[in-house]
């Protein structure tokens, strides 16, 4: 009787372990997104988020045969939402750098495009120190971009805002010089738009490696390692399966997957 009794309780346990286990793998994946960062993210009138990183996070969830719920969360708090468990994983266009992995991991890089200046046309501005000694740049903080300006010129007057159309709103009135941004960003959230059509690039593609990195990742908690396991081979498989390809062409006539 003890061994019957205690053989059917073994069943019970792993039945219920088993179901534990498809109901972990079912999970939903609760994605972390800005949704104001055009155009890899931004919302429509209706409240629907839109983008580049948006249709990547579904692509991404639908390989991991998973629900992807989108959290909204300003920029500056995305990581200490992160690891307080707002959500799983960040979805972003947040670069990869060292100072971040101090704090969490990311995936391997899905995406990896330059940065450049913006400023009025025929400003005449010289991107270097002497010539933006003095100026005022804006950008968005808390970025890899505020990390090279401070690097590469510490004498110039850092506008800093909360998010990137804030800075583009300042730069078409004239209350800065110019811009510093994601060059993708800045080209169809500012540049193609009717507010843009009095500025251009200036000064040639900008990268510090330190404050930069290899690129944009998926980020995840320090303790996650098996979902970043899980992230990396669903990127691969949406790049092997032409999934990432057609997400890229949408909103792109390069790849941006970069080298």
């Amino acid at each position: 009787m003890k061994f019957k009794r205690l053989k059917t309780s073994l069943t019970a346990a792993a039945l219920l372990l088993g179901m534990a286990g498809l109901s972990a793998q079912a999970a939903d994946l609760r994605v972390g997104v800005e949704g104001a960062y055009p155009p890899f993210s931004w919302k429509e009138s209706d409240g629907t988020l839109k983008g580049f990183d948006i249709e990547i996070a579904e692509a991404i969830c639908a390989e991991m045969k998973r629900k992807c719920v989108l959290i909204e969360q300003d920029w500056d708090g995305m990581i200490p939402a992160l690891l307080a468990k707002k959500f799983d994983t960040i979805i972003a266009s947040m670069s990869i750098t060292d100072e971040r992995k101090k704090r969490v991991d990311f995936s391997d890089k899905y995406y990896n495009t330059p940065a450049k200046f913006v400023a009025r046309k025929g400003s005449g501005l010289k991107i270097t120190k002497a010539g933006l000694k003095g100026k005022r740049v804006g950008l968005q903080r808390g970025t890899t971009h505020q990390c090279f300006m401070e690097k590469m010129f510490p004498d110039v007057e850092l506008v800093l805002y909360g998010t990137q159309d804030e800075v583009f709103q300042d730069l078409a009135i004239g209350r800065i010089d110019a811009q510093f941004s994601d060059s993708i960003a800045a080209d169809d959230g500012f540049l193609k738009t009717d507010a843009g059509k009095d500025f251009e690039f200036t000064g040639g593609d900008q990268h510090d490696e330190a404050c930069h990195g290899p690129g944009a990742g998926m980020t995840v908690r320090k303790s996650d390692k098996a979902l970043r396991m899980e992230l990396n081979q669903a990127l691969k498989a949406i790049r092997a399966k032409g999934v990432y390809q057609k997400i890229n062409a949408k909103y792109f006539d390069f790849d941006i997957f970069g080298g």
